[in-house]
């Protein structure tokens, strides 16, 4: 799986396959999951995966398995087969990038997980029907309550038979196959992954998931006093927060003064500060704040 493209890992990205030509024609069936949805570290990718009901026989003879059960090897290697099977076979991955899962978390209108892991779904089944893939069946692996998630699927795309299942990654291989595309792009984002920090990291950051150890001492270990930790971490996780408490420079926000007794002690209000001025000093934003795309929130 070839990543070259993905150099700014604080924006999300969509890579896509050759789209068979067969599929453009015959019916096909389509698998959805994903990989990283709980780790602290790096992005969540969502994966996709079709190829038309006549090939299904063919298909299940590959060997295909939920990614979990798979070894790294056994994974590229399957990976390998379902890219060099590209006369019936198509894939496509989203990678969501640690800094936009936190920022979508911690944003003042709340966007849940779960949101934000079926908005990529949904936005993955429009990127076929956008190039023409002929989609009759639909399974997706569950996010949340799985009657909720496959009604709300079924309003969008009303003409598909869709099927939204707990473990669907070990029911149907069609969804073993994207859990696979999704768990090969998300392990080869953390190998290569390039930390814009100009920061030397240990590479030894354990599985990922908050309660590893070895995932722990890492963050531990990375945290800046002042911004924080690099744009590999998800900082919105409890797990950051908590060590933010504890490491970080204690950080007072004007705006959790008393408006009350800031206007006895002769302060100006909070409103005053979004006033404009006669001015216009053009400043340079901090890198900090550039590379991770964050702006002033009087800007929204």
């Amino acid at each position: 799986m070839d990543l070259e493209s993905y150099q700014d890992n604080s924006q999300n990205l969509t890579i896509k396959s050759v789209i068979p030509e067969i599929t453009l024609s015959e019916p096909c069936c389509v698998g959805i999951d994903e990989a990283g949805r709980g780790p602290v570290l790096g992005p969540m990718v969502y994966g996709i995966c079709y190829y038309p009901l006549s090939k299904a026989e063919e298909v299940k003879n590959l060997g295909l398995a939920d990614s979990k059960t798979l070894t790294e090897e056994q994974r590229e290697e399957l990976f390998k087969i379902i890219d060099e099977n590209k006369e019936f076979m198509g894939w496509a991955i989203n990678i969501l990038s640690p800094n936009y899962l936190s920022k979508s978390m911690l944003r003042r209108t709340k966007y849940s997980l779960n949101e934000v892991s079926h908005d990529t779904a949904i936005g993955l089944i429009n990127l076929l029907l956008a190039n023409n893939i002929n989609v009759h069946e639909i399974y997706v692996d569950t996010v949340g309550v799985a009657d909720k998630y496959q009604d709300k699927l079924q309003k969008i795309f009303p003409g598909i038979q869709i099927t939204v299942t707990p473990k669907a990654d070990a029911k149907f291989p069609v969804v073993s196959a994207a859990s696979i595309c999704a768990k090969v792009a998300r392990d080869k984002v953390l190998k290569e992954w390039k930390f814009p920090e100009n920061v030397e990291f240990s590479k030894e950051h354990g599985s990922g998931y908050p309660s590893d150890p070895t995932t722990k001492k890492w963050l531990a270990e990375s945290i800046d006093k002042v911004f924080g930790f690099p744009q590999l971490v998800r900082f919105s996780w409890s797990t950051c927060s908590n060590i933010l408490d504890s490491r970080a420079v204690p950080v007072h926000w004007d705006d959790d003064d008393d408006d009350g007794d800031q206007s006895a002690q002769g302060t100006a209000s909070i409103t005053s500060f979004f006033t404009p001025k006669n001015d216009s000093v053009d400043r340079q934003r901090h890198q900090f704040f550039r590379e991770r795309h964050l702006e002033p929130v009087d800007s929204f």
